[in-house]
């Protein structure tokens, strides 16, 4: 939140009243702790990651290799190996558009690189980016006329199917890497802890969406946990966490009926094809198959990709680095480590800045050309007609779209719990 002006008492305990509500009673006056203690807090979360990032670039990678050497290895890239690299990073970039059109298909490949991109250059430029990225992708579609629990059912199946391939990639890739040379202890014991969360999450999320009476309990669970987080945040708890959750069970139920297989192939695809990324890059400066086996190469993308997964700094970098230059060097030897170093930069170069200025045109074009991404000159309008599929005037079923768009709509499935309409489960309408 921006520091209030120095206008009035008025502002003051307005701003305070927004960010500490216990702070502040009904005659208060201006507050000067709570600017404070925010500045405070917003110079640390961008002082660390800046440390860690000058710290991995400046003290740890030099220890590798020189940089020096780093570019002489660069410097042999031929222009085929080059343009390969290229189309790999071009090709990652669309999966991910094709993910989020996996979840939204009423959307258009535009509007899913238009939120790709420009929440994804959010979240690789400012600290703690990821909650602003969030922001950014909500206000994007809904402008398109998602709603509110439309988006937040969007934001939980594609966070959910995220952590799935997270913790189960490290354990394909320790298979398969057991083919060409032998896992250690600490790579066995990291895939096994992994495929113990994704069984856990698995079965959990079983339950929530097959009885009813688990979903109930993890209702109370969850109003509980929250109610007390609140108590120790001093703030009001949710009204209704446990009707809110047996809510994300019918609509996530009816989503993943329909288009459950497609979002897992766009997920996994997505992951794989970053890895394809790597590989790429680790070819391109002349590390073959005998020096740097492509099993090792992908143990090593699966585990920092599980490492990383809630980044310490933008993007995690300078850890992503650090993490797959050690994984990588210790597979193949010391001796190419500048080669080693060389890939992942190039890897890392691809794969981390296009987002940024791409994602900062995509937000620009958005904002004042809209018609250059949406499906219609004018986008898709914010509020349903009222023959849309849930009935209600204003707020969009899951999966409505206009008929001004072009594809067709989407049949409901009536809840046999609530006995409300459920979500859209994305058949044409007969």
């Amino acid at each position: 939140m921006l520091n209030p002006s120095a206008r009035g008492s008025a502002a003051h305990a307005f701003a305070a009243y927004r960010e500490r509500p216990e702070l502040v009673s009904a005659d208060a006056g201006p507050v000067t702790a709570g600017p404070r203690a925010r500045r405070g807090r917003v110079i640390l979360r961008a002082a660390v990651p800046a440390a860690l990032i000058a710290a991995a670039f400046g003290l740890a990678l030099p220890r590798v290799a020189s940089y020096r050497a780093v570019w002489a290895s660069i410097d042999t890239m031929t222009w085929p190996y080059a343009l390969l690299v290229g189309t790999a990073a071009a090709a990652s970039m669309v999966t991910y558009w094709i993910t989020i059109r996996a979840v939204l298909p009423w959307i258009g490949l535009r509007q899913a690189a238009a939120v790709s991109l420009g929440s994804n250059a959010v979240a690789s430029t400012l600290p703690a980016g990821g909650a602003v990225a969030v922001g950014v992708s909500w206000a994007m579609l809904s402008s398109w006329g998602l709603s509110t629990a439309d988006y937040v059912l969007y934001a939980l199946v594609t966070g959910i199917w995220n952590v799935f391939t997270l913790t189960g990639l490290p354990f394909l890739a320790i298979l398969v890497m057991a083919t060409a040379s032998r896992p250690d202890a600490t790579m066995i014991t990291g895939a096994a802890a992994g495929l113990a969360l994704l069984a856990a999450m698995v079965g959990g999320l079983g339950l929530l969406l097959h009885s009813e009476a688990s979903a109930l309990r993890a209702g109370r669970v969850l109003q509980y946990v929250l109610a007390v987080a609140a108590r120790l945040t001093r703030r009001a708890p949710p009204a209704s966490a446990a009707g809110s959750l047996s809510g994300f069970r019918d609509r996530s139920g009816a989503l993943l009926a329909a288009r459950g297989w497609r979002i897992t192939a766009a997920t996994v695809a997505s992951h794989l094809m970053l890895w394809l990324v790597l590989l790429a890059c680790l070819r391109a400066v002349s590390l073959s198959q005998a020096q740097l086996p492509w099993q090792t190469s992908l143990a090593a993308f699966a585990f920092i990709r599980l490492l990383t997964a809630m980044p310490i700094t933008p993007g995690g970098l300078g850890i992503t680095e650090l993490g797959l230059i050690g994984v990588l060097v210790g597979g193949a030897g010391h001796k190419v480590g500048a080669q080693v170093t060389a890939a992942v930069l190039i890897y890392r170069a691809v794969t981390y800045l296009p987002s940024i200025p791409l994602g900062a045109l995509a937000c620009l074009t958005w904002r004042y050309a809209p018609a250059l991404i949406s499906t219609s000159p004018r986008g898709l309008p914010r509020t349903a007609p009222p023959s849309a599929p849930n009935g209600i005037a204003g707020t969009p079923a899951y999966g409505w779209r206009p008929s001004t768009a072009r594809t067709s709509h989407w049949s409901t499935r009536s809840s046999t719990t609530s006995g409300t309409p459920g979500n859209p489960v994305g058949r044409p309408l007969s």
